[in-house]
């Protein structure tokens, strides 16, 4: 059901991601119109994954630096987080097999879609896929930390499970991607 017409879209600032507003007409329950303007934040798609060992109970997480976590209150600034990329192009298991190897150091090829979700639907397009998968010793074939070009200062965890789920609780693990994959292999036994 489209009850929805673009009057205008304006671009706000492009100058990492697009922001627009855009205005449009809206038919109400009772059939009347009504104008309304919003902002959509656009930064394109994303995957996420979490990497767990059944045997030895870990999980693999990462620690990266999030302004705008630090202007809203996070005094360090540093956010533990799973791993996580934007699509540039790729499609979301591709995307996020280059991110797990350039960010957490594993060379992962069997990985499990498990959903996906819109993050922020109230200001960001974004939709987000949701990822796991097993990792090993064997599979490490690097430090990761991330793509040096891009300035990434990534630091790889890797936690027992129970711990991390104890830290959501704790307030040290605050990103919502991350507690839905923790939750997601807590409610169906993954580890």
């Amino acid at each position: 059901m489209n009850n929805i017409n673009i009057i205008k879209t304006e671009i706000l600032s492009d100058n990492w991601y697009t922001l627009r507003k855009i205005t449009y007409e809206t038919k109400n329950h009772d059939g009347s119109i009504v104008v309304q303007s919003r902002e959509a934040y656009d930064r394109g798609n994303g995957s996420v994954i979490l990497l767990y060992n059944k045997p030895n109970q870990t999980v693999i997480l990462t620690r990266q630096f999030r302004m705008p976590t630090y202007l809203n209150g996070n005094e360090s600034g540093y956010l533990i987080e799973c791993c996580a990329g934007l699509l540039d192009k790729d499609d979301p298991e591709e995307c996020i097999k280059r991110e797990t190897e350039e960010e957490t150091g594993y060379k992962v090829s069997d990985v499990k879609k498990v959903f996906e979700a819109y993050m922020s639907p109230g200001s960001v397009t974004e939709i987000l896929y949701f990822f796991v998968a097993e990792y090993s010793k064997e599979m490490k074939v690097s430090d990761g930390g991330g793509v040096h070009e891009e300035s990434e200062n990534i630091e790889v965890l890797e936690l027992p499970f129970k711990q991390a789920l104890n830290m959501i609780t704790n307030g040290e693990i605050r990103d919502a991607k991350t507690i839905m994959l923790l939750q997601y292999a807590q409610i169906n036994n993954l580890i």
